[in-house]
């Protein structure tokens, strides 16, 4: 999650969204290391995982993804858990719940419906409050509102 949370500085410091993804294969080998850059790509689905998902399936010369982690600073969103579901992802690590569109059971959850044939063990806040204070930060930065 260290890794990812300094994906999310990498973001902000470029004007993104300060959301970082890294993907782990089960032996423990970084396979992807991303943030936020839908602004910078031009590319409303260049999210940290849809990133983090590409690059890992490029280098390992898949779509399937078994067996890995994926850490993020943020509950991903309907489209990320919908690839994430897709690749096959093992298991998501998240850290700051995302209550308005967040789908790992913040808004919804996708991750955990049980329509789907494949099933991403969670583990939701490590390093939530970190992870949610640079989000909130950066918003207050934003709009031009002084911090509390």
């Amino acid at each position: 999650m260290a890794r990812a949370l300094e994906e999310a500085e990498r973001a902000a410091e470029s004007g993104e969204v300060p959301v970082g993804a890294v993907l782990v294969a089960a032996d423990g080998t970084c396979l992807a290391s991303c943030h936020n850059a839908p602004i910078a790509q031009h590319d409303p689905t260049a999210h940290a995982e849809i990133r983090a998902l590409r690059a890992a399936g490029e280098r390992l010369g898949n779509y399937r993804l078994p067996g890995t982690t994926l850490y993020v600073t943020l509950e991903p969103c309907s489209m990320c858990a919908g690839a994430m579901i897709h690749a096959r992802v093992g298991r998501l690590v998240f850290g700051a719940t995302d209550p308005r569109t967040g789908a790992a059971g913040g808004a919804l959850d996708l991750i955990e419906h049980p329509s789907h044939n494949h099933h991403i063990e969670v583990l939701r806040g490590v390093r939530g409050e970190e992870a949610g204070e640079r989000l909130r930060r950066f918003f207050r930065a934003r709009r031009g509102v002084s911090s509390p």
